[in-house]
This record gives C-alpha cells, sequence and structure tokens, in this order.
C-alpha cells in the first residue's frame, strides 16, 4: 500500500489506472478508523481492481463552534487498518492542498440538506458535498462507498451525483454497531465510560420504535413519544433532533412504514452523536 498527499501525483495515478482500463474504488473518510470504515473498504475491494481510500479532515464542514481541532487523527493507525482492509494507495492530502490561497468555489444541494443535520449544523452539507466532488475529481473512482449511518449525508451525495452527471456509482453500507448496539464512529472516543453507558439510548430509542411499528402502531406521534421518553430518560442527553422522514425524500411525515427513516441526533455530554434506521429494515 502506498500513501499519496497530493492532488497531482493523485490525478496521475488514477488517469494511467484508467488508461490501464482498471477501474477504481474509493472510500471516502475523515480517519480515526474502525470497523464501520473497514467493512466499505473490504467492500470496496470487491468492487474494482484498485481501492483507494482518502484520509483528510475537512475544514468546511465543520462550524466555527465544532470540534475540528479535536477530531481524532492518527495516520499511523489509519494506514494499518485501511492496509488490513486491502486498500492500495491512501490518499492523505493536507487542508492547504485541498484548500489552496484563493479557494472559494463551493457544491451546494439544496433542499435534501434543509432539514435535519442541516438545519442544526448551517453549512455543514456544503462543506461536504464540495470536498466529495473534489475528492471525485482527484481521484476519478467508478465506485465511491459510504455508510448509511450518515443517511443524509449519502442522499445528499446521491443528489449531487445525479444532478451533475457525475458518473459514479455510490453504495450505502449498512451501519456497523458494536456488540452492545451503539453505532460506531469516531466521536465515539470522546466519550466518557459513563456516557459511554449513556449513550446506548440512541440504539434503543430506535429498536422501540421499530417494535412500535412492528406491533402495528403507524401514528408518527405515538412513535416519536416513545423515543423521547427513551432518550429523556438520560439526563445527560440532549436533543438537536428525533425526526421520522420519508425514507427517499427525507420529508416529514405523519404515518410510519417499513420506509420510514427515524433520524437521530444527541448530544451525550459534549459529544454529538448521530443514528438512524428504517423502521421496516433490520439495520
Amino acid at each position: 500500500m502506498h500513501i499519496i498527499e497530493t492532488v497531482a501525483e493523485m490525478q496521475a495515478f488514477s488517469r494511467e489506472a484508467r488508461k490501464a482500463s482498471k477501474s477504481i474504488a474509493l472510500v471516502p473518510t475523515m480517519g480515526y478508523l474502525h470497523e464501520g470504515h473497514a467493512s466499505l473498504m473490504r467492500e470496496g475491494r470487491t468492487r474494482a481492481d484498485i481501492l483507494v481510500a482518502s484520509i483528510f479532515v475537512n475544514p468546511t464542514q465543520f462550524g466555527p463552534t465544532e470540534d475540528f481541532d479535536a477530531y481524532p487523527r492518527d495516520l499511523e493507525r489509519d494506514t494499518d487498518v485501511a492496509a488490513a482492509a486491502g486498500v492500495d494507495m491512501v490518499f492523505a492530502p493536507t487542508a492547504r492542498e485541498m484548500y489552496p490561497q484563493g479557494f472559494q468555489t463551493y457544491v451546494n444541494v439544496e433542499e435534501l440538506t434543509l432539514p435535519l443535520c442541516g438545519a442544526s449544523r448551517p453549512g455543514h452539507f456544503r462543506g461536504v458535498t464540495t470536498v466529495v466532488a473534489k475528492l471525485f475529481n482527484i481521484v476519478m473512482p467508478h465506485v465511491a462507498l459510504f455508510g448509511k449511518k450518515d443517511f443524509q449525508q449519502l442522499a445528499v451525495i446521491r443528489r449531487m451525483v445525479t444532478d451533475l452527471n457525475m458518473d459514479i456509482d455510490i453504495v450505502g453500507m449498512p451501519i456497523i454497531r458494536e456488540s452492545d448496539g451503539l453505532a460506531m464512529s469516531s466521536r465515539n472516543a470522546y466519550l466518557t465510560p459513563e456516557e459511554r453507558k449513556d449513550a446506548l439510548c440512541l440504539s434503543a430509542a430506535l429498536r422501540a420504535a421499530r417494535m412500535l411499528l412492528g406491533g402495528g402502531e403507524r401514528s408518527v406521534a405515538v412513535l416519536k413519544e416513545e423515543v423521547l421518553r427513551i432518550i429523556g430518560e438520560v439526563p445527560e442527553a440532549q436533543i438537536a433532533y428525533a425526526d421520522f422522514r420519508d425514507g427517499d425524500t427525507l420529508e416529514a411525515v405523519e404515518t410510519a412504514d417499513g420506509r420510514t427513516l427515524l433520524a437521530l441526533a444527541v448530544k451525550i455530554g459534549k459529544t454529538r452523536l448521530i443514528d438512524n434506521c428504517i423502521l421496516g429494515e433490520e439495520n
């Protein structure tokens, strides 16, 4: 496995690969890799001749009061995880390399970015779509893989790819959870042992909503009441949102079915965690 740090070298590598009729899979990450990332990489290994993972903590998707400086970073450990998952090339640029002096062009998906994380993190998705569009232009992948834990992000990227006629297959991969149900996240490293236990209220709320739906309950008001009750039992939990949305359009719904998305963003202590499920699916 090799590490590339410059845009020019990455583009040159990808151009040569494409000239040789090699297919390229990309797994974009912000590093501090865990089993969720590794699962994307292993799947990417099966879908293309060459597997590239990007490791870049993207400053443009963090707000001024968010955790950009504190976001966990460990490139040596990350490269070990990537190599074990079958990655051929790691693209690990600096912020200056990705956003050189005078940078002023951004990509913005409009309606899909308004609710959920878009409402509570203004500008976040503009940063996400801009950096992903840049990565697509730099790495030139045929396929790119993203986790469904960031469900809205996946929907926004799919919309961008469709709207801008990008010839890239976008693959959404299942959420990977710890044995107790907590969704794997790089930000889990922030949690104290007590907060780690408290964080289980998110997956517990998802399970409860699924059980109610399975028992015949269709009222979003009733489902939401139970979700809020479960999370509310944790004194330190601060809910940013607990919303039921159409699983395709992200529009608000009043009646739930198997395609309804339940999306959560909850702060446990100082750590903002997200989780979600499609109510009629297992993961």
